[in-house]
C-alpha cells in the first residue's frame, strides 16, 4: 500500500471524478459511431471491447480498447500529478468500477480487462507491459479472451511482486478478484466448452 498523504476530502473528490470518467461506456459509443447498432443486444451483451469484435469491425473493437485502456490511465495520471500516488491507486481503482459498474447502465458495464490493464500501464509501466504480455500469450495459445484475462490479471500480484513494487499488491488483488468476478459466466462457459473463442461472431 502507498503512504497516505491526501486529505480525506480530495481522495473522495479523486474517487468520484475517476468514477464518473470510467463510467463512459466506451464500447457502446464506437458500436452507435460505426453504426453497428446496440451493443448491449449483440452477442453477449457485454459494453467491452471483446464484444465489439464480435460485430466484426475490428477498428471500432480497437478505439473501445484504447479509450477503455485510457479512462483508467489517465485516472491515475491525472491523479498522480495534481495529487500523490495514494490518490493515483485511488483512482485507478475508482475508474475500473466504474467501467465495470457504471451508474448510467444501471450497473451493467464492462467486465474490465482493458481498463484494468490501462491503469496498470500508468502506475507502473514494467508491470502493466508485464500483464499486457500475460494476455497476449495466453490468448494466443488458447484463443479465448476470457482465458487470456483470468489469468493475466491473476499473475499481476505476482508480477508486482517481482518487478520490486509490492505496494502494488493489494490494489491488484483487488482487481483481480473482480475481474474473475464479473467473468464468472465466461468461467462456466470454459467449462462446459461453448465460450466463444476470439474473432468468432456470436
Amino acid at each position: 500500500m502507498p503512504e497516505f498523504v491526501t486529505p480525506n476530502g480530495l481522495m473522495a473528490l479523486t474517487a468520484l471524478a475517476a468514477y464518473l470518467l470510467g463510467s463512459v461506456p466506451f464500447g457502446i459509443v464506437m458500436a452507435r459511431l460505426f453504426g453497428l447498432g446496440d451493443l448491449r443486444r449483440i452477442g453477449s451483451g457485454n459494453i467491452g471491447a471483446t464484444n465489439v469484435l464480435r460485430t466484426g469491425n475490428k477498428t471500432a473493437a480497437a478505439l473501445t480498447v484504447v479509450f477503455d485502456a485510457g479512462k483508467g490511465g489517465v485516472a491515475v495520471l491525472l491523479a498522480r500529478w495534481l495529487l500523490a500516488e495514494d490518490a493515483a491507486q485511488l483512482a485507478g481503482l475508482a475508474a475500473f468500477l466504474g467501467h465495470c459498474f457504471p451508474i448510467w447502465l444501471r450497473f451493467r458495464g464492462g467486465k474490465g480487462m482493458a481498463t484494468f490493464l490501462g491503469t496498470l500501464l500508468a502506475l507502473y509501466w514494467p508491470l502493466g507491459l508485464a500483464c499486457c504480455a500475460t494476455w497476449l500469450v495466453m490468448a494466443a495459445a488458447s484463443r479465448y479472451s476470457s482465458a487470456a484475462a483470468l489469468v493475466s490479471v491473476a499473475m499481476s500480484p505476482l508480477w508486482a511482486v517481482l518487478l520490486g513494487r509490492s505496494e502494488y499488491m493489494v490494489l491488484t488483488t483487488l482487481l483481480a478478484l473482480i475481474v474473475w468476478y464479473r467473468h464468472r459466466d465466461n468461467i462456466k462457459r470454459l467449462k462446459a466448452g461453448t465460450e466463444t473463442r476470439i474473432g468468432q461472431k456470436g
